[in-house]
This record gives C-alpha cells, sequence and structure tokens, in this order.
C-alpha cells in the first residue's frame, strides 16, 4: 500500500471516494470542494492505493485557525475527513492514512492533530479512539427559524 498526497492524475478517484464518504453531496458539488482543496496552500488531500494501484481510501487534511476544542495553539492540524472502502476496513488503511497526517502536521509546524465525528458515529469514535484521539467536547447544535 502507498500513501501519497493527491495529483491531477488523482482527481477522479479522490471524487470517487469522497462521493463513497458523503453520497449527500452531488458529484459536481464535490468535485468544486475537492478542488478548492487541491488549490489551497492551507489544505491537503491523500490517497490511499493497495498494491495493483487502486484508490482504496483518502483523507482530507487543513490547517484552522479558527477556534479547535481542545488545542493549545494555532493553527490546527485538522482531519477534515478519513475513509477506507469497507472490505477494506481493519487492515490498519485508516491507522497509516492517521500517520500520514501526524506526519503533514509536524510539517506544517503543527503539534497537534484535531478532528471530530458525528454524535451517532460510532465507528468513527472509536476509530478515533484507537488512533489514539483525545475526546474532548460533545455539542448539540440547534437552529430555529426567526
Amino acid at each position: 500500500m502507498t500513501i501519497h498526497e493527491v495529483a491531477e492524475k488523482d482527481l477522479d478517484d479522490w471524487l470517487q471516494l469522497a462521493l463513497e464518504l458523503w453520497p449527500d453531496y452531488d458529484a459536481a458539488d464535490m468535485q468544486a470542494i475537492l478542488g478548492t482543496i487541491d488549490q489551497s496552500p492551507r489544505e491537503a488531500g491523500f490517497l490511499a492505493r493497495d498494491e495493483r494501484g487502486k484508490a482504496i481510501g483518502f483523507m482530507n487534511l487543513s490547517l484552522r485557525i479558527d477556534y479547535v476544542p481542545g488545542a493549545s495553539q494555532t493553527p490546527v492540524a485538522y482531519l477534515e475527513g478519513i475513509y477506507v472502502q469497507p472490505d477494506r476496513q481493519d487492515q490498519g488503511i485508516g491507522r497509516a492514512l492517521i500517520s500520514r497526517a501526524e506526519q503533514w502536521a509536524r510539517e506544517q509546524g503543527c503539534t497537534e492533530l484535531a478532528s471530530d465525528v458525528l454524535f451517532d458515529n460510532q465507528l468513527g469514535q472509536a476509530f478515533h479512539k484507537r488512533s489514539g484521539f483525545t475526546e474532548v467536547e460533545r455539542v448539540v447544535f440547534y437552529i430555529k427559524q426567526v
């Protein structure tokens, strides 16, 4: 398996995996989001490929300068999304992506890597705990029309 930063030749594979993780997005909107990440000096996308070169996972990272719960400095390296195809999970690919995220964070001058998981995503929460993340806050957001 290899993990590398997304390049031009990877855009279609990155898009396909992102749509698997976030199926509520349409392809054009997701393509625009990934294009913004690809062009940003404060964001990065990484792909995991198997020994045959097939894309099997990805992660998106950013440098956040806004408030990040539990962070002691700014900017903070932030794991914006991580995904490994279901048939390839529990093979160390997610952990390898996190190791690469930690390396990227250090390269950006950060000493912390932050992330978030939806409240009902038990699988994601368990993955983060196994990967060495510490839970720092739980929040329920509300909105009201006025």
